[in-house]
């Protein structure tokens, strides 16, 4: 018994220097959980190294539909060896430029710019989903800071009324009316909320490192209290909420976007079996030559060319459309499962939520004013011997347990509101009170 009592101190005054640290630590004004996602929006370095890549794919669309750069030739032609650089001496020799430019077969060329084109905006949708996530990450650990802070706020009011029930027992004790037994019963009780205390500053701390790392903050930037807030209404449907995601939710558009990419591929490998063309133009200057036996004026020349090649190795060509064909049907497999899976989200979240709104009621409208005058009940007749010490810590921790509930009911509504918000895409809580 005694090294219980030694050990019930030694926590309590443990418990004290970290209260005492807690309250000399400065105010921290209340945060703003929009103000915080915007931020997150803003300097979240992952997001920003996505923005990077969809700019690197719409460049590459551009460049996709832009022919090949023209060749420029130029040649001495038929040179005589014995005496180079001289050219009025045979009449085949002379000075040639010449330009070609490869053209795609028709079609080709819009079709390469519309596969770039599909591929980059789905990076452009990624981007629009990673900002659904980083919301909603930030809203359930703002909800779950404010679940922490309620729980310390209840833990507090319960040393109090601890303190409260060790005094009356040490009164009682000290006329002869109680036994030492219940002293020790309160202490370990209070022992056990300063160990809940000393948890749950440790389980802030863990959120606080985790909300400013979403929010690209210093990790040791003080978080405030988050403000209370009231539970919005959902007003829409299931039916009307997954109608609701099927336009608005943009993982939705960038599978949609791979699944053309897949499409606009097929179209292309069905072009790479038609034959592309480069044409030519060639300049010859030519001098005179005057010999015994010739006698050419040296007229200049030109010629036109157009060569093509090809599409015989069939092999290369079939095993494109086979990758286009996978490629469309693994997006369109994906925007399938992607679906159903909205649909179950908003369906369970709409039945948690309804669920933990019926509790919240619950629990403000009868469970802890019942406990609370069953608590104050329990007090006044433990005073006059008419009920046991057991009794009365049975009241006080139904009562916490009771407000722990209420508040965790009220910040895992809000979490699923916020997943509900990120599996649809949409805002759907208005303008709350805060």
């Amino acid at each position: 018994m005694k090294k219980q009592v030694l050990t019930g101190l030694l926590m309590l005054l443990v418990a004290a220097h970290s209260a005492a640290a807690w309250a000399e630590a400065p105010n921290v004004p209340a945060e703003n959980p929009a103000g915080l996602v915007a931020a997150a929006i803003d300097n979240n370095p992952e997001l920003r190294s996505s923005q990077s890549r969809w700019r690197m794919f719409a460049s590459k669309a551009q460049q996709a539909g832009a022919l090949d750069d023209p060749m420029f030739m130029f040649k001495l032609q038929n040179m005589l060896a014995r005496e180079p650089f001289v050219f009025n001496k045979d009449p085949q020799s002379g000075k040639v430029i010449g330009i070609s430019q490869q053209l795609p077969f028709w079609g080709k060329r819009a079709l390469r710019q519309e596969v770039a084109r599909h591929e980059a905006d789905s990076y452009r949708w990624n981007i629009e989903e990673r900002k659904l996530e980083l919301a909603r990450m930030v809203k359930e650990t703002c909800y779950q800071i404010w679940a922490i802070d309620k729980g310390l706020e209840i833990v507090e009011k319960n040393l109090k009324i601890l303190t409260d029930f060790v005094s009356i027992a040490e009164s009682k004790y000290s006329v002869g009316q109680g036994v030492q037994q219940d002293i020790y019963k309160a202490g370990l009780e209070k022992s056990k909320m300063l160990d809940m205390q000393i948890t749950l500053r440790q389980q802030r701390k863990s959120l606080e490192a985790n909300l400013n790392y979403l929010a690209f903050r210093p990790a040791d930037t003080p978080v405030g209290r988050i403000p209370d807030f009231t539970l919005p209404q959902v007003p829409l449907t299931a039916d009307q909420l997954n109608r609701l995601a099927l336009d608005n939710r943009p993982q939705i558009k960038s599978l949609a976007s791979l699944a053309d990419k897949g499409q606009a591929a097929h179209r292309l490998a069905q072009k790479e079996f038609y034959p592309d063309f480069n044409l030519s133009f060639e300049y010859m200057f030519r001098e005179a030559v005057s010999t015994d036996m010739t006698k050419d004026p040296g007229y200049n020349m030109f010629s036109l060319g157009l060569t093509f090649n090809l599409p015989f190795q069939r092999e290369r060509r079939q095993a494109m459309l086979a990758e286009s064909t996978s490629e469309t049907a693994m997006a369109t497999d994906e925007l399938n499962a992607l679906k159903n899976s909205i649909g179950f989200a908003i369906n369970d979240s709409l039945a948690q939520m309804e669920r933990r709104r019926k509790l919240v009621e619950l629990y403000e409208g009868g469970i802890i004013p019942q406990a609370e005058q069953a608590l104050e009940s329990a007090v006044i007749n433990y005073r006059v011997n008419k009920v046991d010490f057991l009794t009365l810590l049975d009241g006080r921790v139904n009562l916490f347990n009771y407000e722990r509930e209420l508040y965790e009911s009220r910040a895992e509504y809000m979490i699923r509101l916020a997943q509900l918000e990120a599996a649809v895409g949409a805002d759907l809580s208005g303008s709350q009170k805060q």
